[in-house]
């Protein structure tokens, strides 16, 4: 039993970094609170906000945010640009990035991040479910993605409320990249949406039902779909390893 209360504290201050670029186009506000398990982050070497989800990528060289900056993570959050007396700001203690993150593939795209100390769950922070070991989503399944990303691709205007828009599961094939491997990652995007609906996603978290399935991993150059998300079920038993090894 506690050690379910520790993966749930610990999951939800798992935050994702995008390369700058990426966004959501064509995405609207999301109803103030209504994803209590989204995080922002920030960090003295950046000053900006990149958007994150629940979870997180080792994608920090892309925004050239080292591993010994002062991360700060921002809980409860609608308004990044406010202080909210919703939010809850919390220190990073540290990152664990997954032994085998491959650069070059993208494969075990996937890390967590420790906090200083545990969050206070209230109706403006809480988490998200984690799927079963290798469940799959079928292709057609309607999904969400949320964040605080780009909203215009050649303002660069940054978004300072969150951010959401739907989008579909794709076959694996649909994602001819070279370094897509299916049993790491899920293919997001219809292609003949094309560029305009959706780019790339600031927020990290691919939520299915109620279910966070993929963290955003890679996309095409021109931010255009389909895209690769690591696939979440892959990974619970490192994750459920990776807490088991941080317990005091």
């Amino acid at each position: 039993h506690m050690m379910m209360l520790m993966l749930i504290l610990l999951l939800l201050p798992v935050a994702f970094l995008l390369p700058p670029g990426a966004g959501i186009i064509g995405g609207w506000d999301a109803k103030p609170h209504s994803r209590p398990y989204m995080i922002a982050l920030s960090s003295i070497s950046l000053s900006l906000y990149p958007s994150l989800g629940f979870r997180s990528a080792p994608n920090t060289p892309h925004i050239g945010l080292g591993f010994h900056s002062k991360i700060t993570v921002y809980l409860g959050a609608h308004n990044i640009r406010k202080e909210e007396p919703s939010q809850q700001v919390i220190s990073a203690r540290r990152w664990i990035p997954h032994q085998q993150f491959n650069v070059e593939t993208n494969n075990n795209d996937i890390m967590l991040v420790h906090l200083e100390h545990k969050a206070t769950f209230n109706e403006y922070v809480r988490s998200i479910r984690l799927p079963l070991v290798q469940q799959q989503v079928p292709p057609g399944t309607l999904c969400s993605i949320a964040g605080w990303g780009w909203t215009n691709a050649t303002s660069g205007h940054l978004s300072a409320t969150l951010q959401e828009v739907d989008v579909v599961v794709m076959p694996n094939a649909t994602c001819n990249y070279v370094q897509y491997n299916p049993s790491m990652m899920v293919c997001v995007g219809d292609p003949k949406e094309g560029k305009g609906s959706f780019q790339g996603d600031s927020g990290g978290a691919l939520v299915c039902g109620r279910t966070a399935q993929g963290i955003f991993s890679f996309g095409s150059e021109d931010g255009t779909p389909p895209m690769a998300y690591t696939r979440v079920s892959t990974f619970i038993p490192w994750i459920q390893e990776t807490m088991r090894r941080l317990q005091p």
